[in-house]
Protein backbone atom coordinates (compact mmCIF):
# COMPACT_ATOMS: atom_id res chain seq x y z
CA UNK A 1 0.00 0.00 0.00
CA UNK A 2 2.72 1.78 1.13
CA UNK A 3 4.42 1.55 -2.15
CA UNK A 4 1.26 2.33 -4.36
CA UNK A 5 1.15 5.95 -2.57
CA UNK A 6 4.78 6.61 -3.25
CA UNK A 7 4.52 5.70 -6.71
CA UNK A 8 1.08 7.72 -7.07
CA UNK A 9 2.83 10.66 -5.68
CA UNK A 10 6.08 10.45 -7.45
CA UNK A 11 3.60 10.24 -10.61
CA UNK A 12 1.98 13.77 -9.48
CA UNK A 13 5.44 14.89 -9.30
CA UNK A 14 7.05 13.98 -12.70
CA UNK A 15 4.36 15.41 -14.79
CA UNK A 16 4.61 19.44 -13.59
CA UNK A 17 8.30 18.78 -13.10
CA UNK A 18 9.14 17.89 -16.69
CA UNK A 19 6.66 20.41 -18.30
CA UNK A 20 8.67 23.17 -16.01
CA UNK A 21 11.73 21.78 -17.04
CA UNK A 22 10.82 21.93 -21.00
CA UNK A 23 9.56 25.34 -20.67
CA UNK A 24 12.38 27.04 -18.67
CA UNK A 25 14.88 25.05 -20.84
CA UNK A 26 13.18 26.13 -24.20
CA UNK A 27 12.82 29.78 -23.09
CA UNK A 28 16.64 30.08 -22.19
CA UNK A 29 17.57 28.03 -24.67
CA UNK A 30 16.32 30.08 -27.74
CA UNK A 31 18.31 33.39 -25.80
CA UNK A 32 21.65 32.04 -26.01
CA UNK A 33 21.37 30.03 -29.38
CA UNK A 34 21.12 33.79 -30.62
CA UNK A 35 24.83 34.01 -29.89
CA UNK A 36 25.52 31.03 -32.29
CA UNK A 37 22.90 31.96 -34.92
CA UNK A 38 24.70 34.83 -35.87
CA UNK A 39 27.82 33.32 -35.89
CA UNK A 40 26.29 30.44 -37.85
CA UNK A 41 24.69 33.20 -40.65
CA UNK A 42 27.93 35.29 -40.94
CA UNK A 43 30.12 32.17 -41.46
CA UNK A 44 27.51 30.94 -44.18
CA UNK A 45 27.03 27.56 -42.11
CA UNK A 46 24.03 25.24 -42.43
CA UNK A 47 21.13 24.62 -40.41
CA UNK A 48 22.42 20.75 -39.33
CA UNK A 49 25.27 22.59 -37.63
CA UNK A 50 23.12 25.61 -36.24
CA UNK A 51 21.36 22.70 -34.29
CA UNK A 52 24.25 20.86 -33.50
CA UNK A 53 25.78 23.28 -31.54
CA UNK A 54 22.31 24.27 -29.78
CA UNK A 55 22.21 20.96 -28.78
CA UNK A 56 25.44 20.80 -27.15
CA UNK A 57 24.73 24.09 -24.82
CA UNK A 58 21.94 22.14 -23.14
CA UNK A 59 23.76 20.75 -20.47
CA UNK A 60 25.20 23.87 -19.49
CA UNK A 61 21.84 25.21 -19.34
CA UNK A 62 20.43 22.61 -17.21
CA UNK A 63 22.93 22.80 -14.67
CA UNK A 64 21.10 25.74 -13.59
CA UNK A 65 17.31 24.92 -14.83
CA UNK A 66 17.12 21.27 -13.20
CA UNK A 67 16.97 23.15 -9.44
CA UNK A 68 14.69 26.03 -10.04
CA UNK A 69 12.45 23.82 -11.98
CA UNK A 70 11.95 21.04 -9.96
CA UNK A 71 11.19 23.58 -7.42
CA UNK A 72 8.31 25.29 -9.65
CA UNK A 73 6.91 21.61 -10.56
CA UNK A 74 7.41 20.09 -7.00
CA UNK A 75 5.41 23.14 -5.31
CA UNK A 76 2.73 22.68 -8.24
CA UNK A 77 2.15 19.08 -8.12
CA UNK A 78 1.59 18.96 -4.24
CA UNK A 79 -0.40 22.14 -4.35
CA UNK A 80 -2.58 20.33 -6.69
CA UNK A 81 -2.73 16.95 -4.38
CA UNK A 82 -3.51 19.60 -1.25
CA UNK A 83 -6.43 21.21 -3.38
CA UNK A 84 -7.96 18.23 -4.46
CA UNK A 85 -7.73 17.04 -0.84
CA UNK A 86 -5.13 14.02 -1.49
CA UNK A 87 -3.15 15.59 1.30
CA UNK A 88 -5.75 15.02 3.85
CA UNK A 89 -7.05 11.58 3.00
CA UNK A 90 -3.72 10.46 3.35
CA UNK A 91 -3.16 11.83 6.43
CA UNK A 92 -6.46 10.74 7.57
CA UNK A 93 -5.94 7.07 6.11
CA UNK A 94 -2.80 7.16 8.95
CA UNK A 95 -0.30 8.19 6.55
CA UNK A 96 2.23 10.09 7.78
CA UNK A 97 4.42 13.11 6.63
CA UNK A 98 7.52 11.39 6.50
CA UNK A 99 5.46 8.87 4.11
CA UNK A 100 4.06 11.34 2.10
CA UNK A 101 7.29 12.97 1.77
CA UNK A 102 9.43 10.05 1.01
CA UNK A 103 8.37 10.01 -3.20
CA UNK A 104 9.04 13.90 -2.98
CA UNK A 105 12.71 13.56 -2.00
CA UNK A 106 12.75 10.55 -4.47
CA UNK A 107 11.59 12.57 -7.15
CA UNK A 108 14.40 15.49 -5.72
CA UNK A 109 16.97 12.60 -6.01
CA UNK A 110 16.90 11.74 -9.20
CA UNK A 111 17.22 15.37 -10.43
CA UNK A 112 19.74 15.89 -8.07
CA UNK A 113 21.40 12.52 -9.80
CA UNK A 114 20.52 14.66 -13.35
CA UNK A 115 22.08 17.66 -12.35
CA UNK A 116 25.38 16.11 -11.16
CA UNK A 117 25.80 13.91 -14.46
CA UNK A 118 25.51 17.40 -16.72
CA UNK A 119 27.51 19.52 -14.12
CA UNK A 120 30.39 17.04 -14.22
CA UNK A 121 30.24 15.11 -17.44
CA UNK A 122 28.12 16.38 -20.00
CA UNK A 123 28.79 20.32 -19.50
CA UNK A 124 32.50 20.12 -19.62
CA UNK A 125 32.44 17.53 -22.53
CA UNK A 126 29.77 19.64 -25.14
CA UNK A 127 32.13 22.78 -24.27
CA UNK A 128 34.34 21.43 -25.19
CA UNK A 129 32.94 20.01 -28.46
CA UNK A 130 31.48 23.77 -29.23
CA UNK A 131 34.66 25.73 -28.43
CA UNK A 132 36.10 23.08 -31.17
CA UNK A 133 33.21 23.84 -33.80
CA UNK A 134 33.54 27.03 -33.42
CA UNK A 135 37.34 27.49 -33.89
CA UNK A 136 36.26 25.51 -36.99
CA UNK A 137 33.75 27.85 -37.97
CA UNK A 138 35.81 30.89 -37.97
CA UNK A 139 39.03 29.55 -39.33
CA UNK A 140 36.51 28.33 -42.63
CA UNK A 141 37.51 31.40 -44.01
CA UNK A 142 36.26 29.97 -47.24
CA UNK A 143 32.66 29.50 -46.06
CA UNK A 144 32.14 33.13 -45.17
CA UNK A 145 32.92 34.67 -48.90
CA UNK A 146 30.68 32.39 -50.75
CA UNK A 147 28.16 34.68 -51.37
CA UNK A 148 27.88 35.80 -54.61
CA UNK A 149 26.96 39.76 -55.40
CA UNK A 150 28.24 40.68 -51.83
CA UNK A 151 30.98 42.40 -49.99
CA UNK A 152 31.97 39.83 -47.38
CA UNK A 153 34.06 40.92 -44.76
CA UNK A 154 35.31 37.26 -42.98
CA UNK A 155 38.12 38.51 -41.09
CA UNK A 156 39.39 41.92 -39.90
CA UNK A 157 41.33 43.79 -42.53
CA UNK A 158 40.03 41.25 -45.37
CA UNK A 159 36.84 42.24 -48.05
CA UNK A 160 36.01 39.94 -50.52
CA UNK A 161 33.44 40.07 -53.84
CA UNK A 162 32.75 37.58 -56.28
CA UNK A 163 30.65 38.60 -59.28
CA UNK A 164 29.36 35.14 -59.72
CA UNK A 165 29.38 31.48 -58.43
CA UNK A 166 28.85 29.04 -60.72
CA UNK A 167 27.33 25.71 -60.44
CA UNK A 168 30.69 23.89 -61.35
CA UNK A 169 32.11 26.24 -58.08
CA UNK A 170 33.71 28.15 -60.61
CA UNK A 171 34.29 32.21 -58.84
CA UNK A 172 33.97 34.78 -61.66
CA UNK A 173 34.90 38.87 -61.12
CA UNK A 174 36.91 37.83 -57.80
CA UNK A 175 38.37 41.50 -55.87
CA UNK A 176 40.13 40.38 -52.69
CA UNK A 177 41.10 44.19 -50.99
CA UNK A 178 43.80 43.67 -48.00
CA UNK A 179 44.20 46.54 -45.88
CA UNK A 180 46.20 44.87 -42.68
CA UNK A 181 48.78 47.24 -43.64
CA UNK A 182 47.04 50.71 -44.04
CA UNK A 183 50.00 52.29 -44.98
CA UNK A 184 50.40 49.55 -48.33
CA UNK A 185 46.67 48.62 -49.04
CA UNK A 186 46.31 45.64 -51.66
CA UNK A 187 43.98 45.06 -54.34
CA UNK A 188 43.72 42.21 -55.61
CA UNK A 189 41.47 41.87 -59.09
CA UNK A 190 41.02 38.75 -61.26
CA UNK A 191 38.33 37.55 -64.10
CA UNK A 192 38.22 34.00 -62.52
CA UNK A 193 39.23 31.43 -59.94
CA UNK A 194 38.42 28.77 -57.84
CA UNK A 195 38.51 28.10 -53.57
CA UNK A 196 40.30 24.73 -53.12
CA UNK A 197 40.79 23.17 -49.71
CA UNK A 198 45.13 21.85 -49.51
CA UNK A 199 46.27 20.11 -46.92
CA UNK A 200 48.21 23.22 -45.84
CA UNK A 201 44.53 25.19 -45.77
CA UNK A 202 42.06 26.86 -47.79
CA UNK A 203 43.82 28.78 -51.16
CA UNK A 204 42.11 31.27 -53.34
CA UNK A 205 43.56 30.24 -56.77
CA UNK A 206 43.28 33.12 -58.80
CA UNK A 207 43.22 33.33 -62.84
CA UNK A 208 44.26 36.62 -65.03
CA UNK A 209 44.39 39.40 -63.10
CA UNK A 210 46.19 42.39 -61.70
CA UNK A 211 47.44 43.31 -58.37
CA UNK A 212 47.21 47.02 -57.23
CA UNK A 213 49.67 48.28 -54.14
CA UNK A 214 49.31 51.42 -53.32
CA UNK A 215 51.12 53.85 -50.61
CA UNK A 216 49.16 56.58 -48.80
CA UNK A 217 50.60 59.84 -47.60
CA UNK A 218 52.90 59.78 -44.54
CA UNK A 219 55.31 59.60 -42.63
CA UNK A 220 58.40 57.20 -44.23
CA UNK A 221 60.76 54.89 -42.52
CA UNK A 222 63.44 57.78 -42.41
CA UNK A 223 61.32 59.96 -40.40
CA UNK A 224 60.70 57.71 -37.56
CA UNK A 225 63.17 57.83 -34.34
CA UNK A 226 66.09 56.18 -34.21
CA UNK A 227 64.41 53.16 -31.74
CA UNK A 228 60.84 52.88 -32.81
CA UNK A 229 59.21 50.18 -33.36
CA UNK A 230 57.60 49.33 -36.41
CA UNK A 231 54.79 46.47 -37.28
CA UNK A 232 56.49 43.13 -37.93
CA UNK A 233 54.06 43.04 -41.19
CA UNK A 234 54.65 46.98 -41.49
CA UNK A 235 56.52 48.34 -44.65
CA UNK A 236 56.79 52.06 -44.35
CA UNK A 237 57.17 53.85 -47.56
CA UNK A 238 60.73 54.97 -49.30
CA UNK A 239 61.23 59.01 -49.02
CA UNK A 240 61.89 61.19 -51.65
CA UNK A 241 64.74 62.53 -52.28
CA UNK A 242 65.21 65.27 -49.77
CA UNK A 243 61.86 64.30 -47.76
CA UNK A 244 60.80 62.82 -44.83
CA UNK A 245 57.04 62.30 -45.79
CA UNK A 246 56.20 59.80 -48.74
CA UNK A 247 54.11 60.87 -51.70
CA UNK A 248 51.07 58.37 -52.75
CA UNK A 249 52.02 56.06 -55.02
CA UNK A 250 50.41 52.96 -57.32
CA UNK A 251 52.08 49.78 -58.68
CA UNK A 252 50.55 47.19 -60.73
CA UNK A 253 51.75 43.74 -61.18
CA UNK A 254 49.71 41.72 -63.83
CA UNK A 255 49.59 37.90 -63.26
CA UNK A 256 48.54 34.62 -65.38
CA UNK A 257 47.91 32.59 -61.71
CA UNK A 258 47.97 34.14 -58.10
CA UNK A 259 47.24 31.58 -55.03
CA UNK A 260 45.95 33.62 -51.87
CA UNK A 261 46.38 32.27 -48.64
CA UNK A 262 42.97 32.49 -46.39
CA UNK A 263 44.34 30.53 -43.58
CA UNK A 264 46.15 33.74 -42.63
CA UNK A 265 42.81 35.39 -41.67
CA UNK A 266 41.57 32.29 -39.81
CA UNK A 267 42.52 33.09 -36.36
CA UNK A 268 42.88 29.82 -35.46
CA UNK A 269 44.36 28.91 -32.35
CA UNK A 270 46.12 25.67 -31.57
CA UNK A 271 46.74 24.34 -27.95
CA UNK A 272 44.60 27.04 -26.30
CA UNK A 273 44.02 26.97 -22.03
CA UNK A 274 40.94 25.43 -21.67
CA UNK A 275 38.52 27.71 -20.08
CA UNK A 276 36.68 26.76 -16.51
CA UNK A 277 33.50 25.61 -18.02
CA UNK A 278 35.58 22.92 -20.59
CA UNK A 279 37.50 21.52 -17.43
CA UNK A 280 36.03 18.43 -15.42
CA UNK A 281 35.84 18.49 -11.72
CA UNK A 282 39.30 17.02 -11.63
CA UNK A 283 41.18 19.55 -13.89
CA UNK A 284 39.42 22.07 -11.65
CA UNK A 285 41.02 20.64 -8.49
CA UNK A 286 44.39 19.74 -9.69
CA UNK A 287 44.82 21.68 -12.64
CA UNK A 288 47.12 21.02 -15.61
CA UNK A 289 48.74 23.98 -17.82
CA UNK A 290 51.78 24.33 -20.28
CA UNK A 291 52.23 27.71 -18.56
CA UNK A 292 52.20 28.63 -14.66
CA UNK A 293 49.22 29.44 -13.80
CA UNK A 294 48.42 32.52 -11.70
CA UNK A 295 46.72 31.66 -7.68
CA UNK A 296 43.55 33.82 -9.12
CA UNK A 297 43.53 31.29 -11.37
CA UNK A 298 43.59 28.30 -9.15
CA UNK A 299 41.90 29.76 -6.84
CA UNK A 300 38.94 30.50 -9.56
CA UNK A 301 39.11 26.82 -10.31
CA UNK A 302 38.65 25.73 -6.65
CA UNK A 303 35.26 27.93 -6.59
CA UNK A 304 33.95 26.47 -9.77
CA UNK A 305 34.63 22.99 -8.86
CA UNK A 306 32.63 23.54 -4.91
CA UNK A 307 30.10 25.30 -6.84
CA UNK A 308 29.31 22.14 -9.32
CA UNK A 309 29.85 19.84 -6.54
CA UNK A 310 27.24 22.05 -4.22
CA UNK A 311 24.81 22.90 -7.15
CA UNK A 312 22.35 19.58 -7.08
CA UNK A 313 22.13 20.07 -3.14
CA UNK A 314 19.45 22.64 -3.54
CA UNK A 315 17.19 19.82 -5.45
CA UNK A 316 16.05 17.68 -1.85
CA UNK A 317 16.36 21.84 -0.20
CA UNK A 318 13.63 22.64 -2.75
CA UNK A 319 11.85 19.50 -2.08
CA UNK A 320 11.18 20.01 1.45
CA UNK A 321 10.89 23.89 1.30
CA UNK A 322 7.89 22.94 -1.23
CA UNK A 323 6.16 20.29 1.29
CA UNK A 324 6.58 22.43 4.15
CA UNK A 325 4.79 25.59 2.58
CA UNK A 326 2.00 22.90 1.37
CA UNK A 327 1.17 20.45 4.40
CA UNK A 328 2.19 22.45 7.31
CA UNK A 329 0.43 25.49 8.79
CA UNK A 330 -3.48 26.65 8.43
CA UNK A 331 -5.31 25.58 5.48
CA UNK A 332 -7.08 28.96 5.51
CA UNK A 333 -7.02 30.18 2.06
CA UNK A 334 -5.04 33.10 3.06
CA UNK A 335 -2.36 31.59 5.02
CA UNK A 336 -2.17 29.03 2.49
CA UNK A 337 -1.54 31.53 -0.14
CA UNK A 338 1.03 33.33 1.98
CA UNK A 339 3.14 30.29 2.46
CA UNK A 340 3.69 29.29 -0.48
CA UNK A 341 4.68 32.71 -1.60
CA UNK A 342 6.69 32.74 1.20
CA UNK A 343 8.44 29.84 -0.41
CA UNK A 344 9.01 30.85 -3.47
CA UNK A 345 10.80 33.59 -1.92
CA UNK A 346 12.68 31.46 0.25
CA UNK A 347 13.69 29.13 -2.78
CA UNK A 348 14.68 32.30 -4.81
CA UNK A 349 16.69 34.20 -2.30
CA UNK A 350 18.99 30.93 -1.51
CA UNK A 351 19.36 30.61 -4.55
CA UNK A 352 20.90 33.95 -5.46
CA UNK A 353 22.96 33.73 -2.25
CA UNK A 354 24.63 30.75 -4.11
CA UNK A 355 25.30 32.48 -7.41
CA UNK A 356 26.57 35.34 -4.78
CA UNK A 357 29.09 33.01 -2.74
CA UNK A 358 31.13 32.34 -6.25
CA UNK A 359 31.97 35.77 -6.57
CA UNK A 360 33.70 35.73 -3.03
CA UNK A 361 34.83 32.71 -2.82
CA UNK A 362 36.57 33.24 -6.29
CA UNK A 363 38.63 35.49 -4.19
CA UNK A 364 38.71 33.84 -0.67
CA UNK A 365 38.53 30.13 -0.64
CA UNK A 366 37.63 29.81 2.39
CA UNK A 367 34.26 30.91 1.61
CA UNK A 368 33.62 27.82 -0.30
CA UNK A 369 31.96 26.18 2.91
CA UNK A 370 29.53 28.39 2.03
CA UNK A 371 28.11 26.17 -1.23
CA UNK A 372 27.10 23.39 1.41
CA UNK A 373 26.17 25.44 4.52
CA UNK A 374 23.21 27.58 2.52
CA UNK A 375 21.66 24.20 1.14
CA UNK A 376 22.17 21.86 3.84
CA UNK A 377 21.29 24.25 6.72
CA UNK A 378 18.30 25.50 5.05
CA UNK A 379 17.53 21.46 4.60
CA UNK A 380 18.06 20.58 8.37
CA UNK A 381 16.21 23.36 9.42
CA UNK A 382 12.73 22.88 7.36
CA UNK A 383 13.50 19.11 8.05
CA UNK A 384 12.98 20.12 11.77
CA UNK A 385 9.65 22.39 11.59
CA UNK A 386 8.49 19.57 9.65
CA UNK A 387 8.99 17.35 12.40
CA UNK A 388 7.51 19.44 14.83
CA UNK A 389 10.20 21.34 16.33
CA UNK A 390 9.75 25.37 16.71
CA UNK A 391 13.14 27.17 15.80
CA UNK A 392 11.46 30.36 17.09
CA UNK A 393 11.09 28.79 20.50
CA UNK A 394 13.91 30.06 21.71
CA UNK A 395 13.96 33.26 20.80
CA UNK A 396 9.97 33.73 22.01
CA UNK A 397 11.41 32.64 25.46
CA UNK A 398 14.44 35.47 25.15
CA UNK A 399 11.84 38.01 24.05
CA UNK A 400 11.43 40.52 27.33
CA UNK A 401 7.68 40.42 28.48
CA UNK A 402 5.54 43.51 29.38
CA UNK A 403 3.63 44.22 31.71
CA UNK A 404 0.22 45.76 31.43
CA UNK A 405 -0.35 48.73 34.64
CA UNK A 406 -3.66 48.29 36.18
CA UNK A 407 -6.28 50.66 35.41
Amino acid sequence: MISRLSNYVLRQLIGPVALFIFLLTSVVWLSQSLRLLDLVINRGQSAPTFLYLTLLILPSLLVIILPIAYFAGALYGLHKLNADSELVVMSAAGFSRSQILAPVLAAAGIVMIATYVCSLYLMPFCQRLVEGKEIDIRADIGAAILNEGQFNTPAKGLTVFMRELSPEGQLRGILVHDERDRLRPTTYLAESGVLAQTPAGARLIMVDGTIEQGTVAGPCRAALAPHAVVAAHSTLPKCAPGSSFATPSLSVLKFKRYVFDLDQFGGRQQGAELRTNERYIGELLWPVSSKPLRPETLKVYFAEANNRLAAPLYCPAFALIAFAAVALGRRARGAYALRLGVASVIAAGLRIAGYGVQGIAARQPVFCLLFYIIPLATAAAVVAEIAGFDLLRPFARARPHMTVPAT
